[in-house]
């Protein structure tokens, strides 16, 4: 089967995009596919957390993000005559542990601009005007049929990622359940638009009664306001732009306010679902096909990024010889995350129907910092932690220095598709050093702070920060996984433990 392709993935937002570099930056074999003519137009999911900002500063995405992107603004909350200021995000300032605490607003037009261009920087691109129409699969392969310009087209690839929308072909016809509801009845009009009559410093809103409300937030960098008009039950969304003008001044009662040049319009209602299974066989769901979301708390976007970022190494490391089993721990690693963002998130929603002041603020649950895998199949309870870290936690960011004395932050040792082992102390150290690796599949760096060893990067912990944040008492392993996940936590019987958990993530080591 020379014509076979490693992974074929239908679907290019955010989520596909983002695996589909993964997958490229590992050398794979991949594909991406879309049914959609072109890109996506609209300012849809804007808000980008904390740490989907460290995802993208692995994936060498980051320093775009960053200038096409800004800070959250302040609300200015419309109240008659009165407006009242209101800070949904407390501006944190970088620490030890977090190097990028604020979610940043981005429209998505943008953010999969710049995920497009980076796949591009890999020798990858999206075949638009190309959908899947069907596949079958057996124990060795997928055979998709993609129905573009030039007829049908017969794709053959080890495995297939559905990564196609809320209405995703894929886990249709996989006969996958989508549990959970749609709120026909409560709907919103989107409409991208330049805007006059509205200050671009506040991201503006006019609630109402019975939970009717408009808001307008300006977009980064753009004369742009996204407006978000919250329909009547029966009420006909308005299209043109004089209709939608009216609308929004009969409800703020401002006549100044007028809009122009609409870019993009949608109507939408709240879809509140999750897949019964992220996987049937060689085919995996991620993003909006495997979970959607109400838009407040900006989490839809951000959970299918890590979906994607969490299943890219497990293929890879499969296909490179790993046991399949593996494949296994991404539904039981994230539809548990799907599963708790999306009550956080309609709690959210729901809450702005109320005039709850409180369903405006975010805080640390949004930013996805705090979230776990400890006690999934790759993080089994009971083993080593320290006084901060357990097994499946996030591996934080410290500033250290090395050996010519210049600044060295972990996330830089992290970036890239390996595996890290982080030594801490002399007896660690000398484990780090026997450490066994296989040949095959994603390739093993070694850290070493406060000893001399044999190692990628020799560090020293010259304020302390590295000790305090991982929470040490004395020596420790750690060993990082490739999305950035505790995968083991030594403290004692450094290499035989460290040993039996690489086993479960990795080839076995030539004897």
């Amino acid at each position: 089967m020379n014509n076979t392709l490693d992974v074929l993935i239908a679907g290019s937002g955010p989520a596909g995009t983002t695996l589909a570099i993964d997958l490229a930056r590992r050398g794979l074999a991949v594909r991406i596919i879309d049914k959609a003519p072109h890109s996506f137009e609209g300012s849809r999911a804007k808000g980008l957390q904390p740490r989907t900002l460290e995802v993208f500063d692995d994936l060498g995405v980051l320093d775009d993000v960053l200038a096409g992107s800004s800070d959250y603004p302040r609300l200015g909350i419309h109240l008659g005559p009165v407006t009242v200021p209101w800070r949904m995000f407390r501006n944190r300032d970088r620490t030890a542990d977090v190097p990028y605490p604020n979610t940043r607003l981005m429209p998505q037009y943008r953010t999969d601009a710049v995920l497009h261009d980076r796949l591009a920087q890999l020798g990858g691109r999206v075949e638009y005007g190309r959908e899947l129409t069907g596949f079958e699969q057996d124990g060795t392969a997928v055979t998709a049929t993609v129905l573009g310009d030039d007829g049908p087209e017969r794709i053959t690839a080890r495995y297939l990622v559905g990564a196609d929308g809320g209405s995703s072909a894929v886990r249709k016809q996989l006969g996958l359940g989508f549990l959970g509801e749609t709120r026909e009845g409560d709907r919103m009009l989107i409409v991208d638009a330049v805007t006059s009559g509205l200050s671009g410093n506040r991201w503006h809103v006019w609630p109402g009664l019975q939970g009717r409300f408009v808001g307008a937030c300006p977009l980064p960098h753009t004369d742009l306001f996204q407006w978000m008009i919250r329909l009547s039950p029966d009420e006909e969304p308005p299209e043109s732009e004089e209709a939608i003008t009216r609308r929004i001044r009969a409800h703020t009662r401002n006549r100044a306010i007028a809009v122009r040049d609409i870019r993009w319009r949608s109507v939408f209602r709240p879809n509140i679902r999750l897949a019964e299974a992220y996987r049937r066989g060689r085919v995996f769901l991620a993003g909006d096909a495997a979970h959607v979301h109400t838009p407040a708390g900006a989490q839809g976007l951000n959970t299918g990024i890590q979906d994607a970022y969490n299943l890219g190494w497990k293929l890879a490391q499969v296909l490179a010889g790993a046991d399949p089993r593996l494949l296994d721990s991404y539904e039981a690693e994230r539809l548990p995350i799907a599963a708790g963002v999306l009550g956080l998130s309609t709690k959210k929603y729901e809450g702005l129907a109320k005039l709850d002041p409180s369903s405006l603020r975010r805080g640390k649950d949004e930013q996805q910092l705090s979230l776990t895998y400890h006690g999934g199949p790759l993080a089994p309870a009971g083993t080593d932690r320290t006084t901060t870290l357990q097994v499946g936690d996030r591996a934080p960011d410290t500033e250290l220095r090395g050996t010519d004395g210049k600044a060295v932050r972990l996330f830089d040792t992290y970036r890239g598709p390996q595996f890290t082992v982080v030594a801490y102390g002399a007896e660690a150290a000398a484990a780090s050093e026997e450490l066994d690796w296989p040949a095959a599949g994603t390739p093993l760096q070694r850290v070493v702070v406060g000893a001399e060893a044999k190692a990628d990067h020799v560090l020293t912990d010259h304020r302390g920060d590295f000790r305090r944040v991982h929470g040490l008492e004395g020596d420790a392993l750690l060993l990082v996984r490739p999305d950035g996940y505790l995968g083991h936590v030594a403290t004692h019987d450094f290499l035989t433990s460290t040993r039996a958990a690489v086993r479960t993530m990795t080839p076995e080591v030539a004897g």
